[in-house]
């Protein structure tokens, strides 16, 4: 479990790394320079997923291989709180991003990423 936990987190690591780690940790306000605008991330894990953060994060929480009674409660509170955040940053995503980000909703699944089916393509 360790293991595929290490295997999240690479993957974890991988959706900061295409959102960009400054922009990620709020770092970009600090830059000297003017802001480049935010730009909307539709591939890489983006494309399986609108919330891959949120996604692997979760994966990353049930993976634990000791659940306490504790643990079970946080997990199942970060879900209810990455559902809710999930929502609230849609909202923001639509005002900053219009019918781009629009047609990406409606292209891409929100958190769990759609199964294909076989003969399928994409």
């Amino acid at each position: 479990m360790y293991v595929i936990q290490l295997i999240v987190f690479m993957l974890l690591a991988d959706c900061v790394r295409q959102t960009g780690f400054s922009r990620f940790f709020g770092f970009m306000q600090f830059r000297l320079t003017e802001h480049s605008a935010p730009q909307l991330v539709t591939n890489g894990w983006y494309a399986l997923v609108r919330h891959p953060l949120y996604l692997f994060s979760m994966l990353f929480m049930i993976l634990n291989p000791v659940m306490t009674t504790q643990w079970l409660l946080l997990t199942f509170m970060s879900l209810v709180y990455f559902i809710i955040g999930g929502i609230v940053e849609e909202k923001r995503l639509a005002r900053e991003f219009g019918d781009a980000y629009m047609k990406y909703r409606l292209q891409v699944p929100f958190m769990i990423p759609k199964l294909m089916r076989p003969g399928r393509s994409r």
